[in-house]
């Protein structure tokens, strides 16, 4: 399997920096005790290791919170630059909002984050501490043998979480497979339920998009941070590669 951005986008977005990690798990990621919304912390491996995880979510939680003491998410560096990237796509960037934005405008509102399964909970504590969008797809529910971040014809087909059918306008950004459906709405902006990760999840693929000038940087080390917590948690042996630049690639899959 193959992923990476189509060159037209990467001409007009030089600045984008991505990073991208796969791991798999033969028996699957597991879930917690509950489902949707309440889903609980548990990654099937014990007490011991759901204890470790919801303390690796707290930390970089905290560290969110801290940053938020000094202003609004609306003011950090990492939201800004998405703010105008979507304003260049024509959007507007106060009604569709970034993934990162939106969690740290939940975060601090409600004072917590959703939960819906482990992965995605480590992932969404994650992109609220580095501020930067972070995506977290099954990759059994993409169809090979490549996914691209590109601009959508308009043909391509993709799931709400509801369970409704939608169809991206032409040229909006979209994370689009080689079957044409559709892993997401306005670029960073919504996942598709199709390829969200479940309770049979067995292998991901995450992908951090950053745009701001300390991209580089930062989604470095977002990435490093996801790898890590991986292996840690889950005992699997991470694949990841930072993307930039014309012709980036990430080669990944069984």
């Amino acid at each position: 399997m193959r992923f990476g951005h189509a060159e037209e986008l990467r001409a007009e977005f030089p600045e984008l920096v991505a990073g991208v990690v796969y791991g798999a798990v033969a028996g699957g990621f597991g879930r917690g005790d509950g489902g949707g919304d309440g889903a609980g912390v548990g990654v099937g491996a014990g007490d011991g290791a759901g204890a470790e995880l919801a303390a690796r979510i707290a930390a970089y939680t905290d560290i969110a919170r801290r940053r938020l003491t000094a202003g609004t998410e609306g003011e950090f560096p990492e939201v800004r630059a998405w703010r105008r990237t979507y304003t260049r796509l024509g959007l507007r960037p106060t009604q569709y909002r970034c993934a990162s934005e939106s969690l740290l405008r939940r975060l601090r509102r409600e004072g917590s984050l959703p939960r819906i399964h482990p992965v995605v909970d480590l992932c969404n504590a994650v992109s609220v501490a580095y501020a930067i969008p972070v995506a977290v797809l099954d990759v059994d529910r993409i169809a090979e043998p490549w996914l691209q971040v590109r601009r959508a014809a308009g043909d391509e087909t993709y799931t709400a979480f509801g369970g409704g059918t939608e169809h991206p306008a032409a040229g909006e950004v979209t994370f689009a497979d080689s079957a044409g459906r559709a892993h997401a709405r306005r670029w960073t902006n919504r996942q598709s339920g199709y390829s969200a990760v479940g309770a049979k999840t067995r292998r991901v693929l995450v992908v951090a998009e950053g745009v701001h000038e300390t991209a580089a940087a930062d989604v470095g080390e977002l990435t490093a941070a996801v790898e890590g917590e991986l292996a840690r948690l889950w005992g699997v042996a991470p694949k990841a590669a930072v993307l930039a630049g014309a012709g980036a690639e990430f080669v990944f899959g069984e």
